[in-house]
């Protein structure tokens, strides 16, 4: 991560914040008003970074791609970089006040672990992914894990044969590894994946409980066992506070920390946290339609909390391929609610462009897909009690066959230029 920063910096990418600074809302507001890098000198003495991937470039740069190239570069993932195993890590007495842990809106449950990534191992299989953690004590948090997901499914297994969980808690890592973690990957290949995005190998360490991490600011060891808490409300991906559960509680056993820690954080509903829930969607909902049609781009809005809302650029062969892509996105990425097909000469990521092509390219009682009764996303507030949602699918692309009527005027045309 500090090596990531630094070429941020170079890049003018890093806006340093030197004088001290209340973990309480402070940080929280700064980060919601930019998407640049910040980086805070002293928050209660200790050093902390907020949207370190909060813009499509930064994100871009973490990755190594270009940034028009993104989605479908990652599209075509292998999943098999080289995961090289070194040495283990020193741990001391556990102690999460040691860490600038923040609150970030006055609703909130108390002060929550947001960037930290949960590596578990279970029968020889490790996965890795992010969760929010509610801290209770300075060895103690209750983590939100999603009904199953792999770590739930994993916890629920240890629990069925009466063993716990063993997990470490990396936090302050490079950004591939926060993308790799937030990705839908075959099991256990979020590592492997990590390694591909930096290059093809990523070293990790072992902790005393088995359980690997790559390189990180912080390493907290420890389990999930039996014990549960109530965890919530806080603020998730739409802006608005998501409800209280009885969730798992970890207990750290042990701690690593580097002599003068970045800790990283990520504001809840903010434009990091935006591009790491979407981003790694795009690829899959781009594999998707690219089985039922020739798919350009795909793009998960910021308007649409970069999760509920897709454009989808497609090239049309057949007048049904824009339905087709609609219904391949839909079941693609479960949580998606709108989806917006649209030409290749229409910018997915740019909103004007995407209104245009529904003003002039859609009828609405032949272009709109509605679907009642599907399973929807947990955080959208619309969802009904059981747990469904409507969805829409606008296919804004032209009429095949009568696409002269939808061209539009062009400056470097040949017929553009006579009559001009």
């Amino acid at each position: 991560m500090r090596e990531f920063l630094e070429e941020m910096r170079a890049e003018g990418l890093v806006e340093e914040i030197r004088g001290p600074v209340s973990p309480e809302y402070a940080p929280a507001q700064m980060a919601s008003r930019t998407d640049r890098i910040l980086l805070f000198d002293d928050i209660e003495g200790k050093r902390a970074v907020m949207n370190l991937t909060a813009s499509r470039r930064t994100l871009a740069r973490a990755l190594g791609r270009e940034e028009q190239d993104l989605v479908p570069s990652l599209a075509a993932a292998r999943y098999d970089g080289a995961v090289r195993v070194g040495g283990t890590l020193p741990m001391q007495k556990p102690d999460l006040s040691l860490l600038p842990v923040m609150k970030f809106y006055p609703g909130d449950a108390g002060k929550y672990l947001t960037a930290a990534i949960v590596f578990s191992r279970w029968e020889g299989v490790e996965n890795a992914s992010i969760h929010r953690m509610l801290v209770l004590d300075k060895k103690r948090v209750a983590a939100r894990l999603v009904e199953g997901r792999h770590t739930h499914t994993m916890h629920r297994q240890a629990l069925e044969r009466g063993e716990t969980l063993p997990v470490a808690v990396a936090i302050g890592v490079h950004p591939a590894v926060v993308f790799a973690s937030c990705t839908r990957v075959p099991p256990g290949k979020e590592l492997p994946f990590a390694a591909e995005l930096r290059g093809g190998s990523l070293e990790v360490h072992e902790c005393r409980n088995g359980v690997l991490v790559p390189q990180a600011e912080i390493v907290l060891e420890g389990f999930i066992g039996p014990e549960r808490h109530a965890e919530g409300p806080f603020v998730d991906i739409t802006g608005t506070y998501d409800e209280i559960r009885e969730e798992p509680v970890i207990e750290f056993t042990g701690m690593h920390i580097r002599r003068d820690a970045i800790y990283h954080s990520i504001l809840p509903g903010g434009a990091e946290h935006r591009i790491l829930m979407g981003a790694p969607y795009e690829p899959v909902i781009y594999r998707a339609v690219a089985g039922v049609t020739g798919v350009r781009n795909v793009h998960l809005t910021e308007g649409g909390c970069g999760y509920l809302h897709a454009v989808i650029q497609i090239r049309k062969s057949t007048q049904g391929d824009g339905k087709n892509a609609i219904l391949a996105a839909l079941a693609a990425h479960t949580s998606l609610k709108h989806v917006v097909v649209v030409d290749e000469d229409i910018d997915p990521f740019d909103p004007m462009e995407v209104e245009y092509a529904i003003a002039t390219r859609v009828r609405g009682d032949r272009d709109l897909v509605v679907i009642t009764g599907a399973r929807g996303s947990s955080l959208d507030p619309c969802q009904m009690d059981d747990g469904t949602n409507v969805k829409v699918g606008v296919d804004a692309t032209m009429v095949t066959g009568e696409e002269h009527r939808f061209l539009r005027a062009d400056w470097g045309s040949a017929d553009a230029a006579r009559r001009g």
